[in-house]
């Protein structure tokens, strides 16, 4: 069994709110901390919206310890030469700390308004991989060469290479059964999270999270298990991780009562359902605790990415959950 890990998601909006975060994050003992890769917020166009790489090299810059893991870039946004470049000048500058997490895009909006193309799923997925092929020549080769269906680089000379060797972690978000095909290839991580419906992420479409249950999570995991045996590697060798949006009182009936708000608002058939969501971890901090246990040892997930509600959250979160599950 891996160690544990716990990340931090960071506010995208304010940076000097995201480094205050940040510093106190790698005080704190957190793994790691990430940010979207997104052009306008999947809050509103109109909300504030950092831009990922930007800012996680000025956190690079004013941290020494603590993984930075984009939840997750759209492969669609930069030329993956370009990304290649990129990641390897941000590992340079957290000196081995980067972690390259990948998705497909997803916000259709954004990429109208922006002027991208936005193809469908399944020829996002395909120059995903494209993408990483062309990663992976250019952190590992001499003299970086791939053709590709999509994409193809030729002596693209890539120095300073990634301190990491071969190359940062490649993390990958997502369950589509396409997703988890390209994950089954090519991840070191396996960030497990709603599908993607409709151009819609679970914060945009709260039914997806509805119906992402346990059952759902266990069928998944088990299909990147097999499709990682049939592409000739090892399951063991991918890191199951988790998205977590965290809410804790620790007042039982205010526990109770984030419950019950959390069906109401997302539409759970009840509360021993919206308790169950892996894609949301609700209670006392006993409650939140014997959670994080049962998924740990029932589906194998050892890194968590938390999203944070509220200062009381946040402290119970660091104090009485993370402790709970080191070493």
């Amino acid at each position: 069994m891996r160690p544990i890990k716990f990340g931090l998601y960071l506010p995208t909006g304010d940076f000097a709110r995201a480094r205050r975060v940040a510093e106190r994050a790698e005080r704190q003992g957190f793994y790691s901390l990430s940010i979207n890769d997104h052009l306008y917020s999947p809050m509103g166009e109109r909300d504030p919206q950092l831009e990922c790489f930007t800012t996680l090299s000025a956190i690079a810059a004013i941290t020494t310890k603590i993984r930075l893991a984009p939840a997750v870039v759209a492969m669609s946004f930069r030329n993956p030469a370009l990304l290649a470049k990129t990641a390897s000048t941000l590992d340079c500058i957290s000196n081995g700390r980067f972690i390259m997490g990948l998705g497909s895009g997803w916000q259709r909006t954004e990429y109208d308004a922006h002027g991208y193309p936005y193809p469908s799923t399944s020829e996002r997925l395909h120059q995903l991989e494209d993408g990483i092929n062309v990663l992976k020549a250019m952190w590992t080769q001499e003299e970086p060469a791939y053709q590709g269906r999509y994409f193809s680089v030729r002596n693209a000379y890539n120095h300073p290479r990634p301190v990491q060797k071969p190359y940062p972690p490649i993390m990958l978000g997502g369950s589509g059964p396409g997703l988890l095909q390209v994950a089954a290839r090519h991840a070191d991580i396996a960030l497990l999270t709603p599908p993607i419906y409709h151009d819609k992420d679970s914060v945009q479409d709260p039914a997806s999270a509805v119906r992402f249950t346990k059952q759902v999570l266990k069928r998944r995991i088990g299909q990147l298990r097999e499709l990682a045996k049939a592409a000739g590697r090892d399951p063991d060798g991918i890191e199951l991780a988790s998205l977590v949006f965290v809410r804790m009182a620790r007042d039982k009936s205010r526990a109770d009562e984030i419950v019950r708000q959390s069906v109401a608002q997302m539409g759970f058939s009840d509360e021993e359902a919206a308790r169950n969501s892996p894609a949301s971890l609700m209670g006392t901090p006993e409650e939140v605790r014997r959670e994080l246990k049962s998924r740990i040892d029932d589906f194998g997930l050892t890194f968590f990415t938390a999203a944070l509600f509220g200062q009381d959250t946040y402290e119970m979160f660091v104090n009485e959950i993370m402790p709970a599950f080191a070493g």
